[in-house]
């Protein structure tokens, strides 16, 4: 089942569960703020983009106050993937995970390769 982690207030969200509907792809649906993605599902993502800041939302708010522009470069990347999965508005939004890809951000193009 392909899982979508989303935030209600997000456009970009909004877009990639649209786009999701008009091609007819179910997804599960989850609040990323709420129930963030588990620290198991965080490393398979981290297996499809390749880079640990890219499963950072590096333009939030909570990104900013926690500065973790300054503490990434130096963090394990066990306790970065435990932070993201207790804090989901430190992840990268919206959060796309299938059995065998995954898509943080909305890219079409990058989408569309998948379904």
């Amino acid at each position: 089942m392909i899982k979508i982690y989303s935030y209600e207030k997000c456009s970009t969200c909004k877009k990639a569960l649209n786009w999701l509907k008009e091609r007819g792809v179910k997804a599960q649906v989850l609040p990323i703020v709420e129930q963030p993605p588990s620290v198991a599902e965080l490393r398979r993502m981290l297996d499809h983009v390749g880079d640990l800041k890219k499963l950072f939302n590096t333009s939030g708010e909570l990104y900013r106050e926690m500065k973790m522009s300054e503490r990434l470069p130096s963090m394990a990347q066990a306790e970065a993937l435990e932070l993201l999965a207790a804090h989901g508005k430190l992840v990268k939004r919206p959060f796309l995970l299938g059995d065998n890809f995954g898509c943080v951000g909305f890219k079409e193009e990058e989408w569309s390769g998948k379904f």
